[in-house]
């Protein structure tokens, strides 16, 4: 099975409802590697790798999000697969690394 890597960034009401949580919790559920962080102008971001499926079946949660979050806008693109990942990590607020996402 083939593995692939996105880029993702929520917009909408997504910090301080437990998003980060939550897609830590899917992700791990799907056997999926990678992070998630909140970042200062009030988005979630993060990337995902793993079977497309599994990818697939995150970016259908991402856009629903956990039951206090309302999700405006979903955006991802394809990115390079990355080795040496153990796990699905949560990052603390950062400056938003996806300022050019198409």
């Amino acid at each position: 099975m083939s593995s692939q890597r996105i880029a993702f960034k929520v917009s909408g009401t997504v910090q301080g409802v437990g998003f980060r949580d939550f897609t830590q919790k899917r992700a791990t559920e799907y056997g999926l590697r990678g992070w998630v962080k909140n970042t200062h102008c009030g988005r979630v971001e993060g990337e995902a790798q793993g079977p497309e499926e599994s990818v697939q079946k995150l970016l259908k949660d991402l856009n629903r999000g956990p039951r206090l979050a309302h999700v405006v806008k979903l955006e991802q693109k394809e990115v390079g697969v990355k080795d040496g990942e153990e796990k699905f990590s949560c990052y603390k607020t950062s400056e938003s690394g996806f300022a050019n996402i198409e």
